[in-house]
This record gives structure tokens, sequence and C-alpha cells, in this order.
């Protein structure tokens, strides 16, 4: 038997997102704008493949080239012919839906391997029967044997996405471990080039090694070529290693979302969205970081549009080592109501920061109004879809220029209806109440979380001229009482610094600004909760919250002692801290379920959050802050990792803890997306059934147009690199 936590289950949850009346309502020019754009986005996130697994693009290939000959409506009596039960034909398609929705062989959120819940041999005679190896058989059988052992493999070290030993990545060669990753940081940080769009490949050279700095880019010649200055390409020696700098890592695809910028381009509604486009598309055809940066700043000024995208290397969740960024792209459509919420969230903003449990030094000297929009998602291309952002990640950029949130309203919508029988950990008499406010209290947490969570605190920095951005001769350490002694200086930033705890611990200090801040009567008002349902809405919040905290286990691993997911791992750290506080503020048992199997009771005494667990949280975010103002790395790492421990001794056994969560654990939904064609002068919304068979059906559809030469370019870009994953 195979540990459920290694495939996607039948029942597993699809939704379709719903964008149909928001489409409806915009003009011809923003349909187009739309269209284009999205086109960009899906191009682009089939990055992801190649930036997953060294196999996640073989798969792909494989299944679209079946399902182009065949829907899964079709397929299914040649899956019967063949021997397959209707439960094993189902696992096959809830299979090819989760690598849609993951763009990989790995889950989005967990990083977890997953397999076909079906016997191989079943799988094999399925593909075999399919009408698309019927009429290429050759073709087909090389898929077949070039990916079917890494589908169903699970060995150790392929459980899971990690660094050398401890799992699989494509963002560096096979070869390379931790100490190669800091030592290309360090080289990076001379070089002033941000790893966001790099990948590191160690080569031997003669005995020695030599490293290669991959940026992704149309472009292929390392040299300048037109349009551009000067390149940041060349051959470089860095505490006696050779470094080479190259382009064109992922350059077809590149091509692609440079062209469909453009196309874009031409229904901009304003010369912000314009000059945003053209920096970005700089962006992708030469490899330049600084280039996203000048467009991510024309995306700050776009103030209220009406559609609203991002498109980049984005989150560095799941970079082993934090630095480099996964391709995403959305694309989506404003909701006014919502979005009027949000706004006077924004207005709001300068009389909440200072409730803030850090000195006024710690925050930033002014507060950047950020654009705070609720969006129905049109397009979210990558490896799967959040409930809000906040964006750009630069933090210069964020710090003196600003930034701007979105909470995607489709999204949250679907993502977190829960059903009662399924809902675990929590006591009879909280569900009903759990089940009719966990959206409302997390659209609450989602708001604060992303504009006064990610968008608060300052770092101190001393610039490559030596001034520094605060007056190190009076600002002092509330946690030692003496003056500030360690700062950001140059190119230091946040992610390179922090490095692998960096994602997490931010998630960490964003939630718990959520939850110090919904006690705040006039947050909750703007939301539209007062009174008795503004005491509920708070209490429901700490106990999804505190529940959350129980449910991450899922996401640690014991053998590599080591966090798969940012946010889980983050939610873990704030149950320990809430436990600690102690005086009966959070009960956790084990327990023996109705089935007669291991259980856990999750309690939180509602009496006691206004006292002692605001008492907690708000000696907990200060310590969060101050690390990370000063860069005080020793000091954040010792706080963090202490609280993300997984032990089996002390007051709660949670590495026992663990296995129960896993026995009781809910797979997460995934979501079908819509295509937008072109039809004559007018785009069009195709939409697609919220079920397996839908999803599918919306990917071999989304690339119809050049399938076969987009399929030969993704096996050539994986056949490439093939060598370097050993």
């Amino acid at each position: 038997m195979v540990d459920s936590q290694y495939y996607l289950p039948n029942d597993i949850g699809i939704s379709a997102l719903d964008c149909h009346e928001a489409f409806r309502l915009l003009s011809p020019q923003e349909k187009k704008y739309a269209h284009y754009l999205s086109r960009a986005a899906w191009y682009g996130g089939l990055v992801v493949l190649l930036q997953t697994s060294p196999e996640s693009a073989n798969i792909f290939v494989l299944l679209q080239r079946i399902f182009r000959k065949q829907t899964p409506e079709q397929l299914e009596d040649v899956a019967k012919a063949a021997g397959l039960s209707s439960d094993e034909y189902q696992a096959f398609l809830v299979y090819a839906a989760g690598l849609y929705a993951n763009m990989g062989n790995y889950k989005s959120f967990g990083d977890t391997k997953f397999i076909p819940n079906l016997p191989k041999d079943k799988l094999e005679a399925l593909v075999r029967a399919s009408q698309a190896f019927q009429e290429n058989p050759t073709a087909m059988e090389a898929l077949w044997s070039s990916s079917s052992c890494l589908i169903y493999s699970l060995e150790e070290r392929q459980k899971q996405l990690g660094l050398g030993n401890k799992g699989i990545t494509t963002y560096f060669s096979g070869n390379c471990c931790l100490e190669d990753a800091e030592l290309a940081q360090r080289f990076l940080d001379s070089k002033k080039l941000s790893a966001y769009n790099t990948r590191l490949f160690k080569r031997d050279n003669g005995g020695k090694p030599c490293y290669e700095v991959r940026l992704a880019s149309a472009v292929q010649k390392d040299c300048a070529v037109d349009g551009e200055c000067e390149s940041s390409c060349g051959s470089f020696n860095f505490e006696d290693k050779e470094f080479i700098v190259k382009r064109g890592d992922y350059s077809p695809l590149m091509e692609k979302v440079c062209h469909y910028l453009q196309q874009a381009q031409a229904y901009a509604a304003n010369e912000n969205q314009k000059k945003m486009l053209e920096e970005y598309r700089r962006s992708f055809e030469f490899g330049s970081i600084e280039a996203h940066k000048e467009g991510s700043r024309y995306w700050i000024k776009d103030k209220g549009p009406i559609v609203e995208s991002y498109i980049g290397f984005i989150e560095s969740y799941r970079d082993p080592f934090g630095s480099r960024g996964e391709f995403e792209g959305f694309v989506a459509v404003v909701n006014k109501a919502m979005s009027e919420r949000f706004g006077k969230l924004v207005s709001s903003a300068e009389v909440l920061l200072p409730e803030l449990p850090w000195p006024q030094e710690f925050e930033k000297d002014k507060f950047l109004k950020p654009d705070f929009t609720s969006l129905d998602v049109l397009t979210f291309a990558g490896s799967g879809i959040p409930a809000g952002i906040n964006i750009p990640n630069y933090d210069d950029i964020r710090q003196s220029e600003g930034f701007k949130n979105v909470s995607l309203g489709n999204v949250l919508a679907v993502a977190y209806a829960t059903q009662k029988e399924k809902l675990t950990f929590l006591e009879e008499n909280d569900k009903d109440l759990f089940i009719k406010l966990k959206g409302p209290s997390f659209e609450v947490q989602v708001g604060l979380h992303e504009l006064l969570g990610h968008g608060s605190g300052k770092l101190f920095v001393q610039d490559d001229h030596g001034k520094f951005n605060f007056d190190q001769s009076k600002v002092v350490n509330p946690e030692t009482g003496e003056k500030v002694s360690s700062w950001y200086q140059g190119s230091e930033t946040w992610d390179s610094k922090f490095s692998t705890i960096a994602s997490s611990y931010e998630e960490c200090r964003a939630e718990c600004v959520g939850l110090y801040l919904c006690l705040n009567k006039q947050a909750l008002s703007i939301f539209g909760h007062d009174a008795q349902d503004a005491e509920d809405v708070v209490y429901i919040n700490w106990l999804s919250m505190v529940r959350a905290g129980l449910l991450g286990l899922e996401f640690y691993t014991p053998e590599s002692k080591s966090w798969r997911q940012a946010h889980m791992q983050a939610r873990f750290v704030i149950l320990r801290v809430l436990l600690e506080a102690g005086e009966g503020l959070v009960g956790l048992e084990e327990v023996t379920g109705q089935d007669g199997k291991p259980d856990a009771r999750i309690t939180l005494d509602r009496s006691k959050i206004g006292t002692v667990g605001k008492n907690a949280i708000h000696r907990f975010l200060c310590k969060l802050q101050v690390f990370k103002s000063t860069a005080d790395v020793e000091g954040g790492r010792a706080l963090y990792e202490g609280y993300s421990t997984v032990s089996d001794t002390g007051a709660h056994n949670f590495l026992r803890l663990r296995e129960t969560v896993l026995l009781r654990k809910e797979a997460r939904k995934m979501f079908v997306q819509a295509n937008t064609r072109i039809s004559g002068e007018n785009v069009e919304l195709v939409e697609y059934e919220g079920s397996a068979a839908g999803l599918i059906r919306s990917f071999t559809e989304r690339f119809q147009d050049d399938a076969e030469q987009l399929e030969a370019t993704l096996l050539d870009l994986s056949k490439t690199d093939a060598s370097c994953w050993c």
C-alpha cells in the first residue's frame, strides 16, 4: 500500500472558478487586453514544469498527446477494454488533473510527490491502447519509457522537493548542495544580480568546479544585443571558483511570453500599462530583473485598473534556498463592491499601523497607500492559486515606492467551503459557527495579512555610498535595550540574508499581524462586523489559525527534519507560541475518534483571546520584526527554528500528532479555469465543468493552436538538461 499522502484521492474537490459575469462586463478592448495577457501567462506558466522536476515536462506532453486525440469521455471506453475498473480510470483522470493544476508531479502546496493511484501495468495498458499511441507508437513508446519509472518512483529523495540529498529540485543541478547555493548567492550579490530568474548548474572543469548561472530569457546570445546597453553575462573568477553567467533559459517559452505581451500592448488602457508591458517584455527578452523592477514601478502607478495583472518570476517558496522565483502570471477583473471595503481598510491603515507592537522607528518612514482590490481571477498560470497577494517582492521598491494588494474573491468563494462531516479536530459545538464564519473571518485575515502584514515594517539599510536610512546613533533595539548594531548592506535583501527561512518567517509575521489587528473593532467594522458578530469573527479567525497550526504537521518531513510549505510552517509556529502562553488559552489533546482511530481536539478559550492571546502575539511579533529590521539572521533563525521544531518530547507529542493529522487529512482543492479565444472581432469565454475531466479539457484546448510544436519544444528543453539531475 502506498502512503495516501503520495496520491490524490478520487473524491478530491475540484471547482470551476466563476468569472462569467466579471468578463461579460468588460469592454471589447478590455477583453482583448485580458485575452493576450492570459496567453502570455499560460505560455509562461509552462516554465513551472521545468522548474519542478526532471520528469514533469515529459509527463505533461504524454498527457496532452493522449487527451488531444481522445477526450476523457472517449477514453473511458478504451480504459474499460484495457481492463481498468471505473475507480482506476477515475484515479488516472485525477492524476492528470493534478499534474495540470500543480504544473508538475509535486504538490504546489506541500512539495510532496504524487503518483497515480492505480497499478503501473494498468496505466501502461491504457497508454498503449490510446489512439495517440496507435497512431504514433514510436514517439509514444519513447515518451512512456522516459517517464514511466519516474512517474511511480517513491525513492526517499524523490518523495519531496529539496536540495542535495534532501529532495528533488531543478533550480540546481543534482550535484549542488547548500554550500554551493550559499557561494552562488555571494557571487550574485557581488555582481548585483538577482537570483529570481536564475538556475544554477555545477559542472566539472578539469577537476575544478565551474558554476553556470543561467538567466531566463528569449535572447540566447550572451553579448549585448540591440536594445540593450550592456550584458551581465560573462566568465568571472569568484572566491577562487569559476562562474559563467549565461542567457537563454526557457528561451522558446520566453519568446512566446514576449510575443503575447506585445499583442496586449495594443489594447492597454493607458500609458502606465503600455510602459509596464514594454518593461516586462524587455525583462523576459534579455533576462533582466532590473527591467522587471521598472515594469513593476509602472504597475504600482497603474491605480485601480479594470483588468489587473502581474507576470514574472515571483514567489521563492519552492526554491530550496529561498531566492529563485517560480514563474506565475495572473489576469483578473476588479470586483468593485468588495474593493470598496479594501479601500476603506487602506484609508484606515495609518490609524491601524501604530497599533502594531514595535517602536515607531521600526515602521516605514511613510505608509505608501497601495491599491487594494478584490479581483475575480480569469487566469492564474503557475503551480497554484493563492487567496491573496502582496507584490512586488522587491524590498527596495516596497520600502520607498509602494506595492499593491489583491484579494482573489472568486478563489475565496470556493476554496474554503467545508462540509461539517469533513471538519476535523474541533469540538462539535464549534463546528456550525466555524462553517458559517470561516469565509468571512478568512477575508478579514487575508486583508490584514496582505496590507498591514506584508505592507508593514522597515528594513534598516546602509547603501553602497555608506548612507543609512535610519539614525544609527539613536535607534534602540527594544529586545536588548541597546543601540541597533546590525543592518542590511548594499545589495543585500531580506531573501538573500534570511534565505531558507525567509518565506515562512515573513508569512508568520504577516499572519501574526492579522491575528493581532483583527482584535481592533475599527478593522472589523470595515468588513461589516460589529457587536456579537465581530466577537464571533475574532473567535473563528483565531480558532482557524490554531487548527491550521495542527494541520500544518502534514507538511513536515521527520526524516529530513524539514518543512515543505511556508504558510503551514508559519501557522504551526503560531500554534506553538499560543500553547506556550498557557493559562488555558489553547487546549490540544489526543483522543480516540468515534471510528476507534487516533484523533485530536483543539479548544480555544475565547474569553482569553484579548488578554493572554494578544499579549503572546504582541511579544512574539515584536521579536520577529526587530530581527527582520536589523538583519539579525542568527537571532531570527534561533527564534523561528526553535518554534518550528517538531518533536515527541514536551507537553505535546507532535510527531505522533502528525500521524493523526495524516490519517485524517483532506486533499486540497483544485481549480478549473476558463479559456479565452478570439472569434472574429470578439473574444469568447470558454468555460468548463468543475471536474477532473473539465480541468483536463481546459488544458488540451488551451494550447491547441500550436500543440505539436509546443510539445516538441518542451521535450527539447527537458532533454537538454536531462544529464544535470543525476
